[in-house]
């Protein structure tokens, strides 16, 4: 190798090093539409999403645990906060994916989920998000894409809490469990059918 050919492979090495090192600028929304096993095992497959955490978002009660949750009287949503590269996927294309994958119809439910736990609701982080699922809820309404009214909710996101960990990735953890095997894999095989083109590789 030639001093020049070699200079250039130690640049172009010093470059990919700075690019590793450069921090990426990321932003937060948070989605509640139904179990969040189902939500994070969806979202952690979408090209741009750089983490998705199961957890509780919308309530009065400090602290809740998962089984608070359950009795259905601290006002919290199982949510997914996900963390994304605005660079690589936009919001429009996450709400997209929210709004595909469950009945925004259904108040306080989905499927034999039910309780308000499991509504939908956009958590939103800033005023775009806001006005971009204010904006995609009406059309959708208007358009007659789903069966009937959407009952999503749009609120300002306020508090997160992090789920206990064996919530956590949990499909991956537990693919063979009959809930994972018989409800979060169909919506897993319609997702990728409807959003191959956003999957990660």
């Amino acid at each position: 190798m030639t001093a020049c050919a070699q200079q250039k492979e130690q640049n172009k090495a010093s470059e990919t090093q700075k690019a590793k090192s450069t921090p990426m600028n990321t932003e937060k929304i948070t989605f509640g539409n139904g179990c969040f096993w189902c939500t994070e095992a969806i979202f952690q497959q979408v090209k741009g999403v750089v983490k998705s955490t199961s957890g509780y978002s919308g309530g009065h009660v400090e602290n809740p645990t998962y089984e608070q949750v359950c009795e259905k009287n601290t006002g919290h949503a199982e949510v997914i906060q996900i963390e994304y590269n605005p660079a690589e996927v936009t919001v429009d294309e996450l709400l997209e994916v929210f709004w595909q994958t469950h009945d925004p119809t259904t108040l306080n439910r989905q499927g034999n989920d039910e309780g308000p736990q499991y509504r939908s609701v956009v958590f939103y982080h800033n005023e775009k998000q806001k006005e971009r699922a204010e904006f995609f809820k009406k059309k959708l309404d208007e358009s007659g894409a789903f069966s009937g009214p959407i009952v999503t909710t749009i609120e300002p996101f306020s508090k997160f809490y992090v789920a206990e960990n064996y919530h956590q990735d949990y499909y991956n953890r537990n693919g063979n469990q009959p809930y994972c095997y018989f409800v979060i894999r169909p919506k897993m095989e319609k997702f990728e059918k409807a959003f191959k083109d956003k999957m990660k590789k």
